[in-house]
């Protein structure tokens, strides 16, 4: 009897612990197919999410005051080549390079013989022709005269008369000449022009000087420095930004760390053909004369960008077949590729005249595979970098 009442129960028991064993390995099959499932799917996302480039942006500038550094070229506000206008020989000079000089003031004399016996020829021609003309004037009143008393005709009073004027024309014609070697005479004496500064001399007591000829030189250079102009040739692109009376600093070599306050004076209104850019006249008050003409001068104007003016690392330009383009970041972190319009390089960035804003997002260093629409992710220092 005993026995036969345990075995219904361990029959139970082990249908229990046979189900229990089911239903566990069922629930272990379960788990292993729903993280096989789960696993798939992460790997899926991880390799989409590492199919999605990283990118980077570049700054972008725009608006605002900006620079315009250019060469100048510095010049004497006057400059004055001083030649001969006689020939003969350097008789003496009075003034050395650097010499400052008073308008008038005597700079050379020049020994000119051929000159002076010219001189008194025509003063002799010119006696001769007076004597003439003295004979002529008594000879055709005389004539006047024996015309009244019927002694001799009309026409031969007439005749005395007319040679009384040619005697007289001649006259005019040796004073004219005289008047004209005189005036040469004055030439002896090379003068300055205006108040200044010799800066060149070409002569020497002695030396042969002849005018007339194509290659005649200078003998002396007088510049007036107390006032300078500089020259800069302004690019096409910026000619409009430069005004009239607006000011620029101008820095030269010899001052290192000082500059000077020039003023745009004047402007060739025209663009030049081969240089493409417009001829800009400064002025610069020298009275010290601390710059020199012919000094080399670098001009830096201060410029109002215009709005649609931007300015971004030459990085983030690709150049394609259709010309340069940038690589835009939009809102849902797709890519837009836009073209764009170069105005300026500047070696380490680049000026857009169109095509970019100041707020866009561009792509630095983009890679030769992004195309327009792909999708990208931001790195996040870059992005703060950027003002994104």
């Amino acid at each position: 009897m005993p026995e036969a009442a345990a075995s219904p129960i361990s029959t139970h028991r082990l249908r229990f612990a046979g189900l229990a064993a089911a239903c566990v390995a069922a629930l272990v099959v379960v788990v292993g197919l729903v993280s096989r499932v789960s696993a798939d799917q992460g790997m899926r996302t991880w390799t989409r999410e590492q199919s999605i480039p990283t990118i980077g942006l570049a700054k972008v500038e725009g608006g605002g005051e900006r620079q315009l550094v250019l060469p100048g070229d510095v010049q004497a506000f006057y400059t004055a080549p001083i030649h001969a206008r006689v020939s003969g020989y350097l008789k003496r000079w009075y003034a050395d390079i650097g010499a400052p000089v008073k308008a008038g003031q005597v700079l050379a004399d020049i020994d000119t013989p051929d000159l002076d016996q010219q001189v008194l020829q025509a003063r002799a021609d010119l006696a001769t022709a007076q004597a003439n003309q003295s004979l002529a004037g008594t000879t055709s009143r005389r004539w006047e005269g024996l015309v009244a008393q019927d002694a001799v005709s009309r026409q031969e009073a007439e005749e005395k008369s007319g040679d009384l004027a040619a005697k007289t024309s001649l006259v005019n014609a040796a004073r004219a000449n005289l008047n004209r070697l005189l005036a040469l005479e004055s030439f002896k004496k090379i003068t300055a022009p205006f108040d200044g500064v010799v800066t060149t001399r070409t002569t020497d007591i002695g030396q042969l000087i002849t005018t007339g000829s194509p290659n005649d030189a200078a003998l002396f250079t007088v510049a007036d420095q107390r006032k300078l102009r500089i020259y800069v040739r302004v690019p096409q692109n910026y000619s409009a930004l430069i005004q009239k009376g607006q000011t620029a600093d101008l820095t030269v070599p010899e001052y290192a760390g000082q500059t000077f306050k020039a003023v745009v004076a004047n402007s060739a209104q025209a663009v030049g053909a081969q240089s493409g850019a417009e001829l800009v006249e400064l002025q610069l008050d020298n009275a010290d004369g601390r710059i020199k003409s012919g000094d080399y001068a670098q001009v830096t104007f201060r410029l109002s960008s215009p709005q649609t003016t931007t300015r971004v690392a030459v990085t983030a330009i690709q150049y394609r077949h259709s010309g340069p383009v940038v690589a835009i970041v939009g809102t849902d972190s797709h890519v837009k590729i836009r073209p764009v319009t170069i105005s300026r390089d500047l070696g380490s960035s680049v000026e857009i005249g169109a095509g970019l804003a100041a707020g866009d997002r561009v792509v630095d260093n983009p890679p030769e595979s992004l195309a327009d629409g792909d999708l990208v992710r931001v790195a996040g220092a870059s992005a703060q970098k950027a003002g994104a």
